[in-house]
């Protein structure tokens, strides 16, 4: 087993948990962005979204939520963002679905560095939305 996640759920790998269920863990990130940085992650290995089922991935967004709740509460963060990324291209560095959750404050000092790039054109843009409308379409009732 060499998913540092998967080790990390059998208990071969410490970790600083703060929530756990049947299906999914959600432990603090050993390099926060901002203090209370927590991965949430389903137990089973899934690489992607793509690939995770759905009643796992509604088990994920239910510990999401939990946590963002939590941060807000127990931390009393002004907000949170939720992060997660899919292959190498996205940014994923450990190949286990995960989902970042990061409380964040006023005045916490981080940026994300997103910079936008526009449609050439709205008929280009329109072009992509029926490209995926359709596409969507064709997966009525599957995810992929």
């Amino acid at each position: 087993m060499s998913c540092i996640f998967c080790r990390i759920v059998a208990g071969e790998i410490p970790a600083t948990v703060v929530y756990e269920d049947d299906l999914t863990l959600a432990f603090l990130d050993i390099a926060p962005i901002i203090k209370g940085h927590t991965l949430v992650i389903p137990k089973p290995h899934v690489q992607h979204i793509t690939e995770i089922p759905p009643d796992l991935l509604g088990a994920c967004m239910l510990t999401v939520q939990r946590i963002a709740c939590t941060q807000m509460t127990s931390l009393n963060a002004d907000g949170v963002n939720i992060h997660q990324a899919n292959g190498a291209a996205a940014g994923q560095v450990v190949p286990h679905l995960h989902f970042h959750v990061v409380p964040r404050f006023t005045h916490d000092g981080h940026h994300w560095n997103w910079k936008s790039t526009p449609y050439a054109s709205l008929d280009a843009m329109s072009a992509i939305g029926a490209t995926l409308r359709l596409a969507c379409k064709d997966k009525a009732g599957k995810p992929c």
